[in-house]
C-alpha cells in the first residue's frame, strides 16, 4: 500500500473513532507509519486529507448497501438484507456520525459527500420500495419516498440509541420496528405467496 493509500486509510479509521476535530495530522501519521513531510506531499492539509477520507468512506458505504438492493428477492427482502447485515453498531455510521461534527458540518467541501451519500441512500431506498409497489409485492397506500426517508431516520437513530445505552439493543429493536412497519405494506397477494411457501421470488410485473 502507498504511503498515500496508508495516509486515506489512517485517515478513514480516525474519523470514524474520534471524529474530525478529534484527529489530529499527527495521529493520522502515525497510524500511518508516515511523516509529515510525506503527509504534506500527498495531501495540502487535514482537510484535504479528510476529504479523501470521507470521499472513500462514502464510496464503500454505497458499494455495500447497492450490494443488497440489487440482489434478488422482493424489495422487502432486499432492504431487510440491507438492515439486518451484518454492522459495527457500537462505532456508529462512518458517515452519519459525522453530522455530528461542527467542523465537518461547517466545511461546504466535507459535508457535501456526507450529504450527498444520505440522500442517495434515501433515494436508492424509494427506488427499491418504488419498484416493489409496482410489482405488487407492496401495496398502494405505501408512499416510497417517505418510506424510505423513514428507514434512514431510523437506521441513523438506532445507531445513536445503541451508542448512548452501550448495548446493540436498542439498534435492533429500531430496525425491528421500522420493519414491521414495512411489512403491514405487504400487499395480500404476495402475503398468500410468503404464507404458502413461494414467496422468495418476486411477483411479474402488473401489465
Amino acid at each position: 500500500m502507498s504511503t498515500a493509500e496508508r495516509l486515506i486509510e489512517s485517515a478513514r479509521e480516525l474519523l470514524w473513532e474520534r471524529g474530525y476535530t478529534g484527529t489530529s495530522p499527527k495521529a493520522i501519521q502515525q497510524r500511518a507509519g508516515a511523516g509529515q513531510g510525506s503527509m504534506y506531499h500527498h495531501f495540502a492539509g487535514k482537510p484535504d486529507l479528510a476529504l479523501a477520507a470521507i470521499r472513500r468512506t462514502a464510496e464503500e458505504m454505497r458499494a455495500k448497501a447497492e450490494e443488497q438492493f440489487s440482489a434478488s428477492g422482493t424489495a422487502l427482502d432486499r432492504v431487510t438484507a440491507y438492515l439486518r447485515r451484518e454492522r459495527d453498531v457500537l462505532k456508529g455510521c462512518p458517515v452519519g456520525r459525522l453530522t455530528q461534527d461542527p467542523d465537518v458540518m461547517g466545511d461546504p467541501a466535507l459535508r457535501a459527500p456526507v450529504d450527498e451519500t444520505l440522500a442517495w441512500l434515501r433515494e436508492r431506498l424509494a427506488e427499491v420500495l418504488a419498484e416493489g409497489r409496482e410489482r405488487g409485492e407492496l401495496d398502494d397506500a405505501l408512499d416510497p419516498r417517505t418510506a424510505a426517508a423513514t428507514v434512514v431516520a431510523v437506521l441513523q437513530g438506532g445507531y445513536v440509541l445503541a451508542r448512548a445505552a452501550g448495548s446493540v439493543q436498542p439498534f435492533d429493536q429500531a430496525i425491528t420496528g421500522v420493519l414491521g412497519l414495512l411489512t403491514a405494506h405487504v400487499s395480500t397477494i404476495c402475503a398468500s405467496r410468503r404464507a404458502s411457501g413461494t414467496g422468495a421470488e418476486p411477483l411479474p410485473p402488473l401489465s
